[in-house]
């Protein structure tokens, strides 16, 4: 049976990202499939060398399936049309608000400097009241125009192309999760990349494992329907990458695999 490798939310995690990737080269060889789970951007201080270690891997013919999380939508939405709010993102933070991550983003751009959010926004939808750069004071506008100045098209058409969702006979990868009883095919794109509620409390057969990120806790963990891997590389733990055989898992490390199953 061919394994099938898996990596959860990087977050700009850059030296993360290459750890990850040689555990699976010593496990599996430099041809191993591996599936991304989604949300390459914001929180860490890399993005860009994320996006660019991903982009340049497909590019060269490297086995790789990029499934999108909703933190590179975010980050698209910001660059290409100025959005910075999310209806799922229910505390109202803007998208460059540090506790979402899109001002380090923007910071690997080279666009550094610092938010000041208006603190007479109306209740759930924080607005910025200006970006404080070493060239002085912009606008919200202003930050949008450094933004697609900064960012280049081709990352954006990259995050912007990429699925949702990957099948295997056993194996369903996806960023956030999926809503009981209907099919996959007739998903909600919304869902696909926000969905937690309904999904993580539920014990719903899908008839294949889910294995999927965006949800993050303190360590990769086994639910018996589906398996997180999304360890909290955003906020710095380790980014733990994984291996499938069927539907038996291991996770790996520097002493070499670890079975991580269901309690």
């Amino acid at each position: 049976m061919t394994p099938i490798y898996a990596i959860g939310d990087i977050h700009g995690q850059k030296d993360m990202l290459d750890r990850a990737l040689s555990l699976i080269a010593t496990d599996g060889g430099p041809d191993a499939h591996v599936v991304f789970l989604g949300d390459y951007t914001d929180r860490g201080p890399d993005s860009l060398a994320v996006v660019q270690t991903l982009i340049e891997g497909k590019s060269t013919g490297r086995n790789w399936t990029l499934l999108k999380g909703n933190h590179d939508r975010l980050f698209s939405n910001f660059v290409r049309h100025g959005i910075a709010h999310d209806a799922r993102i229910k505390s109202g933070l803007s998208w460059l608000n540090s506790r979402l991550g899109g001002e380090n983003t923007l910071k690997s751009y080279g666009i550094d400097g610092q938010m000041h959010f208006d603190p007479h926004s109306p209740p759930q939808l924080e607005r910025l009241a200006h970006f404080e750069g070493p060239t002085g004071w912009t606008d919200k506008a202003g930050l949008h125009l450094l933004a697609q100045r900064a960012v280049p098209t081709a990352h954006l058409d990259f995050l912007d192309g990429l699925p949702l969702t990957f099948e295997t006979d056993d194996l369903i990868f996806v960023h956030a999760g999926l809503r009981p009883g209907i099919a996959i095919n007739d998903q909600d794109i919304e869902d696909l990349i926000w969905i937690r509620d309904g999904f993580l409390d539920s014990k719903h057969d899908f008839g294949k494992l889910v294995v999927h990120g965006h949800t993050a806790i303190d360590y990769p963990a086994h639910f018996g329907n589906r398996i997180d891997l999304d360890g909290g590389a955003g906020y710095g733990r380790p980014l733990v990458p994984a291996v499938f055989e069927g539907r038996e898992c291991w996770l790996l490390t520097g002493q070499g695999r670890v079975a991580l199953t269901s309690d």
